[in-house]
């Protein structure tokens, strides 16, 4: 320390508070860090691991939140399997990861493409910039105010749509969209695919900024159109977009439960029932909390496995582009 004193004051230089030992945080300056970090950690110790450890806990108990949980093995977990119920709500994430994920980034792949090439180099930036933010929009939306809106369109009495048909002498098909089987899901669908596009959007044309303009300059002069320079130009452009926007949109798809709270709480029947409301059903009104945490506990797990292999695919893919 005294080396360095000596240099600043060599230079005209006042030494440091550092190089004055002036630091009030006692020990090796190279484990300091952890202080910072025992907030954090203590905070994702008390929200995040204690609850999850409690849980898987008491997936192996019988518990209905009043006397003390009573040790049940793989009870919980047997019965999982034979649930037919938990079976369709696992079948309904699958739906709702095409409307969330698929449907989405397919969206979003074409519209960013055509706003970033397209639109923004005949209207200008600040045309392109409008129309992310409304694409964005319902992404900024609480998802309960979102869903209320949703839920005034499609209303059976007084709802926009039925309204409209009726307006255009079209009120034969007039129908009850969020309450009948036939229709609920594919309405809840449409809904999500509303709410998502924006965020896979403002993501892909965010990677396309790095993009050299010239590159597309370059293949318009060859005669390239603008699906093959989508192919040829965009997709290699945002693959790490692409991967990023697939993982957390399939993550949000399978404990998807505002909207479907709010709009449909599950039904008709069970034909819009997902595994996170499923879940909260056991916990809070079937008073199941052991064979609620079981449910919970196996999303989790699902969870888990689906972003080890996207990483892993993300990681492969990688290495091949880089090779």
């Amino acid at each position: 320390m005294n080396t360095h004193v000596n240099k600043n004051q060599a230079h005209g230089q006042q030494p440091t508070a550092r190089e004055k030992g002036m630091s009030r945080i006692p020990g090796n300056p190279s484990n300091r860090f952890w202080l910072y970090l025992l907030p954090g950690f203590l905070m994702l110790l008390w929200i995040i691991i204690v609850p999850a450890v409690w849980n898987i806990y008491l997936s192996f108990t019988n518990y209905r939140g009043i006397k003390p949980p009573q040790f049940a093995g793989l009870a919980n977990w047997v019965r999982l399997m034979k649930d037919t119920t938990f079976w369709v709500s696992f079948c309904n994430s699958i739906w709702m990861i095409i409307a969330m994920v698929v449907v989405p980034i397919l969206l979003g792949l074409i519209l960013s493409s055509l706003v970033f090439d397209v639109v923004q180099k005949k209207f200008g930036p600040k045309v392109a910039s409008t129309m992310r933010a409304v694409y964005y929009f319902p992404q900024l939306l609480p998802i309960a105010v979102a869903s209320l809106v949703m839920g005034w369109i499609f209303r059976p009495q007084n709802g926009a749509l039925n309204a409209l048909l009726k307006a255009v002498g079209l009120g034969s098909l007039q129908h009850d969209w969020l309450g009948k089987p036939d229709t609920a899901l594919i309405f809840l669908m449409l809904i999500m695919i509303w709410i998502q596009v924006g965020y896979p959007l403002v993501i892909f044309m965010s990677g396309l900024q790095r993009v050299d303009p010239e590159l597309y300059e370059a293949a318009s002069l060859d005669g390239a159109n603008w699906w093959q320079r989508f192919l040829a130009i965009t997709l290699p452009a945002i693959k790490p977009e692409i991967f990023v926007v697939a993982l957390t949109c399939t993550i949000a798809a399978l404990k998807v439960f505002g909207p479907v709270y709010m709009l449909t709480k599950g039904g008709p029947g069970t034909s819009t029932i997902v595994p996170s409301y499923y879940s909260y059903v056991q916990f809070f009104q079937s008073q199941q909390v052991g064979y609620g945490a079981t449910i919970a506990t196996a999303l989790t797990v699902v969870i888990i496995v689906v972003a080890v292999i996207f990483t892993n695919l993300q990681e492969k893919v990688a290495k091949e582009d880089e090779e």
